[in-house]
């Protein structure tokens, strides 16, 4: 199903704001850990700092990309566009 973004109602739906975040990795630790975190406090990963980054939208990966340097600031240039495993009717 493809969107028409010259439809007023597309275009309402379109203008909808959702969280977008970028994850370079994720870990489970305890809440003892997380509570006795001080400023300076070092936390590791497995992830190598160049493996790809997850885009998510919403809570949900949409994609995935490569860090890049914009001025003094990061971004993400987005290799893969992961589709979704749910059933399409």
């Amino acid at each position: 199903m493809s969107v028409d973004p010259k439809n007023s109602h597309s275009r309402a739906v379109l203008s909808i704001q959702t969280p977008v975040c970028v994850t370079l990795a994720r870990k489970r630790v305890s809440l003892d850990h997380i509570v006795n975190l001080v400023p300076g406090a070092m936390l590791t990963f497995d992830a190598h700092c160049d493996e790809p980054l997850t885009l998510e939208a919403g809570g949900a990966p949409i994609a995935t990309g490569e860090t890049v340097k914009i001025g003094d600031k990061f971004g993400i240039r987005v290799r893969e566009i992961l589709h979704s495993r749910k059933n399409k009717s």
